[in-house]
């Protein structure tokens, strides 16, 4: 699943007139960067969310033929947060046992396989993408890298999932996540809700939530204009 129903806020005044989705880098859209790594990953099926100009990008991956795959679309008339969104595209993981979820606005030649090993080794839920960099929202791990709670540096917030857990290293979401299907008997009841905050409550519950260090790997969120430029140089090989 991508998640593209996003208004880009971050990303005004290019998105006050198209969805985040189909902001260009070197005349190439984010969906369309995100969709051909997903699909020399191997996927064969994917959903998206849309909400923000919703039909933009339907007719553009009309246009583009879906790419050569079989793509859905979760239309969210408002919007839900990344829980929700998952949430409400469901019935479109009903026949499989692991998926991945990945922000349309991250760029990464992370080798997408080692998430799903993580599911298989560990027997988690959920695999997140994690690294070692600043920023002011924090997940929290173990020493057996199980999330163990959050933290906003900025606000002094801290939730803690595990308060048995005497030590915990800060790491930084990234965007990207292996899921299992089952993950979604633990979603709360509501409507709209943040996949980070059900990832707390699955962690205090006792079931595992693992992060997976991604630090060897280049990663680029392009929510800024200013990495927009950045992408061009990051990630010229994408661009050929």
């Amino acid at each position: 699943m991508i998640l593209a129903a996003g208004k880009g806020t971050r990303l005004r005044p290019l998105t006050d007139t198209r969805p985040k989705a189909l902001v260009e880098i070197q005349g190439r859209t984010l969906l369309e960067l995100v969709v051909e790594r997903l699909k020399a990953a191997g996927v064969r099926e994917i959903i998206i969310n849309v909400h923000h100009h919703a039909e933009q990008i339907i007719d553009f991956v009309k246009k583009k033929e879906a790419f050569g795959l079989h793509v859905a679309f979760s239309v969210e008339d408002e919007l839900l947060d990344t829980g929700g969104g998952l949430k409400k595209a469901r019935w479109f993981f009903d026949d499989v046992e692991m998926f991945l979820l990945h922000n349309v606005d991250i760029l990464t030649d992370l080798d997408y396989g080692r998430l799903f090993r993580a599911l298989q080794r560990t027997g988690a839920l959920a695999a997140l993408a994690v690294k070692r960099r600043r920023t002011s929202r924090y997940l929290l791990f173990n020493a057996q890298k199980r999330l163990v709670g959050w933290q906003n540096v900025r606000s002094g917030e801290l939730k803690m999932a595990r308060k048995t857990c005497a030590s915990f290293s800060p790491l930084a979401f990234s965007g990207i996540h292996a899921l299992r299907r089952e993950i979604f008997d633990y979603f709360p009841p509501e409507k709209i809700f943040s996949i980070i905050d059900a990832y707390l409550q699955i962690a205090h519950r006792a079931m595992p939530v693992v992060g997976v260090p991604i630090d060897d790997c280049r990663w680029l969120d392009v929510g800024k204009p200013e990495e927009l430029e950045k992408a061009r140089t990051l990630f010229s090989d994408f661009f050929n």
